[in-house]
């Protein structure tokens, strides 16, 4: 099979491939159009998130046999057309889930213990102990939303750390593990003491964290996103920073990254509600990294040739 790799990724992906008796072409600086002119001569594709791979470009892949995505979600693929047209997809949360897992608790504890402020004052000759006096997550209880690989993979992290509990929401039943029960959202939002997100990007889910979802939790929160950017309405997560019904936030995503998520603002400006977060002392920021790490590049490349091997070879 003739394969295009469209993103570079870990060296393994192809030499495995080659083992298999695959054909590899890489392509990482055409542009989507120059793609689709030939795009019909290949049964698979590897990529990340160059671009989107709607319904106009897989029309265009009239041999197409698979795709690979090193990365957790599906929703730069019109996933619809490449089911119905018998297109394998083969996404890899399996390869970054502890990363994130790790990303989401080393925010967690930042926050809690302001290591971003403290060190940032200590650099700058500040000494001051008092205003950087921590919080322990010992007797918090933790909410979940989302309980795929990456929930599953942040609750297991908290294991050691004397939460009151774990909960979990999503809308797969049966789902709760030994690591976090499962609860209808109002339980969750009756309960917790922290949020955190890891949640795919669907219709159902862009902008869901707004005013009405926030004001809906008894006490105030604190937040974590490491899932997708939209998911939080920025403006509404700094009025609720500005009443206190948001402690803090870690965000590793932004509503305002690229598709590619390779970029930030799509028309280059920044957004009042960002400059907000930016200035703000409560607020830990990241650049898309918490599935980004050494260990997770040759496991996000390992998982995809093990689906593509298992399903054609």
């Amino acid at each position: 099979m003739k394969i295009l790799h469209l993103d570079i990724n870990h060296p393994l992906i192809i030499e495995q491939f080659e083992a298999l008796g695959f054909q590899n072409e890489e392509d990482y600086t055409s542009s989507k159009e120059e793609v689709m002119h030939k795009i019909h001569v290949y049964d698979g594709i590897i990529i990340r998130s160059r671009f989107s791979l709607d319904t106009a470009f897989l029309e265009k892949a009239t041999n197409l046999k698979f795709i690979g995505r090193l990365g957790a979600g599906l929703e730069n693929i019109d996933t619809d057309y490449a089911r119905a047209n018998g297109i394998f997809l083969a996404a890899a949360p399996e390869g970054n889930r502890n990363a994130v897992g790790e990303h989401a608790l080393g925010m967690l504890l930042a926050l809690f213990n302001k290591l971003h402020t403290a060190d940032r004052e200590v650099r700058s000759g500040k000494w001051e102990r008092e205003g950087n006096r921590g919080l322990e997550l010992e007797g918090k209880v933790v909410g979940v939303i989302g309980y795929g690989n990456m929930g599953k993979a942040f609750a297991k992290k908290l294991k050691g750390f004397d939460v009151s509990e774990v909960i979990c929401y999503d809308i797969q039943g049966g789902v709760g593990d030994e690591n976090a029960r499962q609860v209808g959202i109002l339980e969750l939002q009756q309960r917790a003491d922290i949020l955190s997100l890891h949640l795919p990007q669907t219709e159902s889910t862009i902008s869901m964290v707004n005013t009405e979802f926030i004001d809906a939790f008894q006490k105030s929160i604190w937040l974590i996103n490491t899932a997708r950017g939209k998911c939080v309405v920025t403006e509404d997560l700094v009025s609720a920073l500005n009443s206190g019904k948001i402690l803090g936030a870690g965000l590793d995503v932004l509503e305002y990254e690229k598709s590619s998520f390779e970029n930030m603002f799509v028309d280059g400006q920044m957004p009042e509600a960002f400059q907000y977060l930016i200035k703000a002392d409560n607020i830990i920021l990241s650049p898309h990294v918490a599935g980004w790490t050494v260990e997770s590049k040759i496991k996000l490349a390992q998982t995809v040739v093990n689906k593509i091997k298992t399903k054609f070879c």
